[in-house]
């Protein structure tokens, strides 16, 4: 039955108001009528979440539960069914709790769909932007085991981790970032403020320029007198190079830099075993087998290129090799270690455990790399500020010495 959102108005004047299941409208106010209530207003959740849904679709990025939430969710739901509460009642008692009014609702809507016999795997399936196939097909594991509380602990244990590695490598990222941000903004500032007065200064003494200054003073006229077409060039880049990153191509070449990249190539292999291996560790443990498990463990990897090896080492496993020989034909972008581990894991039967020390492994190497990033890249930046501000001091200064000598 609907659940309708009503305002009621009684004899006396007293107004009331909340939701009520029921068949249809006038089966509402019948029984509001029946408790002395005259039914003055109804709604059904549908009506009353078109604003909302509106909102949500203009604006996005405040419309998402973040993993933080869903880390909780795991984690509680796993303390509750522990405690002896049954499924519903652990749900409602976390949606009375949560937040976020987008979770609570979602989570209301899981419980009822329980009560209404489906499973928690399924509800939570109704919600694919929130919910991973990799969180669905866990708690599905769960359920049909019988050991939905131990894989919620390890479910939760796995987001822990993996957000802890993707905040390190965010807070170390940040330094390198404003620098780089404020870099552009202060030659931005000078091209349109100082350079254009000193070109007035050498335009009077009509003296004759060197290149560099010269293309200092055309750049800074360019920016003054076009600073529309400007903008529009910039947003146009921007736009095409988010174009180009969604295609399998440009998003593979790009991949494929960053990995060649001098510093943060190592990163990025690190960070994507790291993932791997907690990630395949969690549902190996859980009872996924490990072709399903590698198919949905590549849809969480960042880097095409990863995600490309682990859909491939999928597709042989089925056809009966070995994982480790799959990940050792993709030698260029997976350590040594790992296919040395994997290998291992596959010959003793403890493969679940073997990642799980591979992923500890790699997330303290990245823990370790992301703390002194910020002085690997500081004398790099110092280097390139340098040579900027050496630049164009020389470009503005070199006329002005010429000219004092002259005299």
């Amino acid at each position: 039955m609907p659940t309708y959102i009503y305002t009621a108005k009684s004899i006396s004047g007293q107004m009331k108001s909340g939701s009520k299941e029921a068949a249809s409208e006038a089966e509402l106010a019948h029984a509001l009528r029946d408790e002395g209530f005259l039914l003055t207003s109804v709604k059904t959740p549908a009506q009353t979440g078109v604003a909302a849904k509106k909102i949500s679709s203009l604006l996005p990025s405040f419309d998402r539960v973040s993993l933080v939430e869903k880390i909780m969710f795991a984690q509680h739901l796993a303390v509750m069914i522990g405690a002896g509460l049954s499924l519903t009642r652990a749900i409602d008692a976390l949606a009375a709790q949560s937040g976020s009014k987008k979770f609570s609702g979602i989570l209301k809507d899981i419980s009822s769909g329980i009560k209404g016999g489906t499973t928690l795997a399924d509800s939570l399936s109704k919600h694919p932007k929130v919910f991973s196939e990799l969180f669905i097909n866990m708690v599905k594991v769960g359920e049909t085991s019988g050991n939905l509380e131990e894989v919620l602990r390890v479910l939760a244990d796995q987001m822990k981790k993996d957000h802890e590695l993707r905040s390190r490598v965010k807070s170390a990222m940040i330094y390198p970032a404003v620098i780089v941000v404020a870099m552009f903004g202060i030659g931005i500032i000078m091209m349109l403020t100082i350079v254009p007065k000193l070109s007035a200064i050498f335009k009077e003494l009509n003296t004759e320029l060197p290149l560099t200054t010269r293309i200092v003073i055309g750049f800074s006229d360019f920016l003054t007198q076009h600073w529309i077409l400007t903008i529009l060039a910039i947003a146009i880049l921007v736009l095409g190079a988010r174009f180009i990153l969604k295609t399998k191509k440009g998003k593979n070449s790009f991949d494929w830099l960053l990995i060649k990249s001098p510093i943060f190539g190592e990163i990025i292999k690190k960070i994507n075993s790291a993932r791997l291996a907690r990630t395949l560790g969690s549902m190996i443990k859980s009872g996924i087998p490990i072709a399903q498990s590698l198919q949905i463990v590549s849809k969480t990897l960042g880097n095409s290129l990863f995600r490309q090896s682990i859909e491939y080492a999928s597709q042989q496993i089925q056809k009966g090799q070995s994982l480790s020989q799959c990940l050792k034909n993709y030698s260029q972008i997976y350590p040594p270690m790992v296919t040395q581990m994997v290998e291992v894991g596959e010959e003793t039967g403890t493969l679940d455990e073997i990642l799980t020390k591979l992923a500890e492994f790699y997330e303290e190497e990245v823990s370790n790399i992301t703390k002194g990033l910020a002085s690997i890249i500081e004398p790099i930046l110092m280097i390139i500020i340098g040579a900027a501000v050496g630049l164009f001091a020389v470009s503005m200064l070199q006329p002005m010495y010429s000219m004092m000598e002259s005299l």
